[in-house]
């Protein structure tokens, strides 16, 4: 019988043969799941707490680059504006009609109590905030409680 000296030989190439086959078999990442894990929900909080003109146009700006990058249905951002920040969100903002325009784009602009405190105790007027921009008392501890619910933050 001159098959027996060829059995190991042969065996061995069966084996390999058939080990191979899970990993040709495995599935590669379709285009669809790719195009899915892309499309995720991202969550970004964004500080503003300054009030100079070219920082907020800029952080703006980032908004909408970020929306057009993801897609508006896959992110969601909040803004909080604080300290110097907070003129963003009022009636006094250089910029009243791209929050509003983000804000119909379902980005939440929150401002915070404590900063419009302190700025009607020195000024005897509570600044007025644009309509549909929310308040929370203390800005910061807003941050801290989007990132402890995984929320990415950006200090631009």
């Amino acid at each position: 019988m001159t098959l027996i000296p060829h059995l190991p030989a042969t065996m061995l190439a069966v084996s390999l043969l058939f080990a191979s086959l899970p990993a040709a078999a495995a599935e590669k990442p379709s285009a669809a799941k790719t195009a899915t894990a892309a499309e995720q929900t991202h969550r970004l909080i964004i500080q503003v707490n300054k009030r100079e003109e070219d920082y907020q146009d800029h952080l703006l700006s980032n908004i909408v680059n970020l929306q057009k990058h993801y897609g508006m249905d896959n992110i969601e951002i909040e803004v909080v504006a604080y300290g110097p920040g907070i003129w963003l969100v009022t009636d006094k903002s250089a910029f009243i009609k791209r929050v509003e325009s983000l804000m119909m784009q379902n980005v939440t602009f929150t401002a915070c109590g404590n900063t419009l405190d302190t700025v009607s105790e020195s000024s005897g007027t509570r600044p007025a905030l644009i309509d549909g921009v929310e308040e929370t008392q203390t800005g910061i501890a807003r941050i801290i409680a989007l990132q402890e619910q995984g929320w990415s933050y950006l200090s631009p």
